[in-house]
């Protein structure tokens, strides 16, 4: 089975560390983004998989030239000469993937099951999107009757609501319904979800962080050396 890693944005938000690589390389806890992804993968027996890449491709070419071998996974870079978004990069791979494929966005390390992110085949979904539940940015105050304040809550899971985790389980005809440039989440995901042939999977109790912030990296920092001690 195939994978697809989407490594192309610029990273913006996590300079100065992404001023001389791409995102998918900072390191967290001692690997890169991307190599976590890639034991991730590894784990689910996805042998191939496809780094998507824009931004500083020509470091993720020679990091990907030095670990390989080390990794043991057959790793292919396609690049592009200008930014086309993550549905017009992923149909790129049209006459190379002719099933079923994860998609994984290249800032997310995660430990969620990818064997729950399968469709049936005689199921009518196109791909099915991984969802976590929305964790507050901020802490939070109980209060009761009368404005007392009885408890402080530190950045709670708000379980009610859930979020996009950026991690996607695809057939391959969802090609027919990707833009030639434009984003998947904002164009073809809509599209699916109108013609009632896309699905979520809820995952409640799982280590997922998306790194955006250099505040993000800090605490992902010091989360996954426990979460993924035994790697």
């Amino acid at each position: 089975m195939k994978a697809v890693i989407l490594a192309g944005g610029y990273g913006k938000r996590l300079r100065p560390l992404t001023d001389e690589k791409p995102k998918p390389l900072v390191e967290i806890g001692g690997k890169p983004i991307l190599e976590w992804q890639i034991l991730l993968l590894k784990r689910y027996k996805i042998s191939s998989v496809y780094i998507l890449a824009g931004y500083k491709k020509e470091v993720l070419l020679d990091w990907v030239s030095k670990n390989q071998e080390r990794l043991e996974v057959k790793l292919a870079i396609l690049s592009e000469t200008e930014p086309l978004g993550t549905g017009g990069a992923i149909k790129r791979l049209e006459d190379f993937i002719k099933e079923p494929f994860y998609v994984l966005n290249g800032d997310i390390i995660t430990n969620l099951d990818l064997d729950k992110l399968k469709i049936s085949e005689d199921s009518d979904d196109l791909a099915s999107i991984a969802l976590v539940p929305l964790k507050s940015p901020y802490g939070i105050i109980r209060m009761k009757d009368g404005g007392k304040i009885i408890e402080f809550v530190e950045k709670p899971i708000i379980k009610d609501y859930w979020i996009n985790a950026g991690i996607y389980y695809m057939k391959p005809q969802i090609f027919e319904f990707l833009p030639v440039k434009g984003d998947v989440e904002k164009t073809t995901f809509p599209l699916l979800a109108e013609k009632g042939i896309l699905s979520g999977k809820t995952y409640d109790s799982v280590y997922w962080r998306s790194i955006d912030t250099l505040k993000d990296y800090e605490e992902a920092g010091q989360e996954v050396s426990e979460v993924f001690k035994n790697l």
